[in-house]
């Protein structure tokens, strides 16, 4: 019994209850040096640089992608236009051709040369559309209106 009285006596669980402690503490201060090892002021300072950079750099990047697309967009409308010059220059050279001046007023202008007959051929439907259009001259425009409104529904076959 007087190994279970000093099991229980005051000293003996003050010694445990201290050599507890110690071991908890022990234990908190290696957690909290394991956090610490993980972040060190260096790991945090070199985070700041790298945030900071990437901040300072973001929207020159930006301006540059933009600059760059512009100028290439720039240099797209420089070889339209320079295509267009080409095209210009060689319809001015025909231009200068007689031949091809006179094939031109024969094509567009409907010319003939003396002596000759020139024809045209017309669709039906723009004679019957020119004939409309001469006869809704004399009327009032109401009528006009109330036409196209019946013209509108009528089925062509």
């Amino acid at each position: 019994m007087a190994g279970n009285r000093d099991r229980f006596s005051t000293a003996t669980r003050l010694r445990l209850l201290g050599e507890q402690t110690a071991a908890r503490v022990y234990r908190s201060q290696t957690r909290r040096q394991d956090r610490r090892s993980r972040l060190t002021g260096r790991a945090a300072f070199l985070a700041l640089i790298v945030c900071t950079l990437v901040v300072a750099l973001a929207y020159p990047m930006r301006q540059y992608v933009s600059q760059r697309n512009e100028i290439a967009e720039q240099e797209r409308l420089a070889r339209e236009a320079k295509e267009r010059v080409e095209q210009l220059r060689d319809e001015k050279e025909r231009l200068q051709d007689d031949a091809y001046i006179e094939r031109l007023a024969r094509e567009h202008l409907h010319y003939v040369k003396p002596g000759e007959t020139g024809y045209t051929v017309t669709d039906q439907g723009t004679r019957e559309r020119e004939h409309d259009e001469e006869e809704g001259a004399d009327r009032p425009w109401y009528s006009n209106v109330m036409d196209g409104v019946d013209t509108a529904d009528r089925r062509d076959d």
